[in-house]
């Protein structure tokens, strides 16, 4: 059972001496294959949850257009995750001897509306400021912005007042739908 190895190491298939704890996760199950899966904390929320519970690190090795970085070795850098990315990987690991089984999958990627193509999610830097001077110039703005119904504006500067917190963010470069 997944018990049987919490707690438990395993060695790195493409890099030798790196070793990596086995780690329960609430969202993995058998319904859908071994129950047994990666982890990629840059890549996905609850895989973010698990690592960021264990203090793992978060770094992400995909860049913006979805190439691999300088971070993740010379075989890897430069070539696109979702094409020539997966071949290189799976060369690795046959020259590793660690590749047990290959076979085609079909990945349930999220798609862009737009573009019709699979997406990769990437965690991304985030600035997080706490002034309140932003909070101050954003119920002021609030305050001159036409909202209906107009019952909702009360609503939205409490909620203004109570955020300690403000995420600064520039990872999209059209408007949210």
């Amino acid at each position: 059972s997944g018990a049987d190895l919490a707690d438990g190491s395993c060695s790195h298939p493409t890099i030798p001496g790196r070793v990596s704890p086995l780690l329960p996760a609430n969202h993995v199950t058998m319904a859908k294959g071994t129950g047994v899966v990666h982890t990629a904390p840059a890549h996905g929320m609850e895989d973010y949850s698990v690592a960021s519970h264990h203090q793992l690190p978060t770094d992400c090795l995909v860049d913006e257009g979805g190439f691999f970085t300088e971070a993740a070795g010379p075989q890897l850098q430069s070539k696109y995750v979702l094409e020539e990315g997966n071949e290189a990987v799976i060369q690795m690991l046959q020259a590793a001897g660690s590749l047990l089984k290959e076979e085609k999958y079909v990945h349930s990627y999220p798609y862009d509306w737009r573009t019709k193509k699979p997406m990769i999610i990437r965690a991304s830097k985030q600035w997080f400021v706490n002034t309140e001077s932003v909070k101050a110039t954003a119920q002021e703005v609030l305050k001159k912005v036409k909202v209906i119904p107009t019952s909702a504006v009360g609503r939205m500067l409490e909620m203004l007042d109570r955020r300690t917190f403000w995420c600064i963010s520039r990872q999209r470069c059209w408007g949210v739908p």
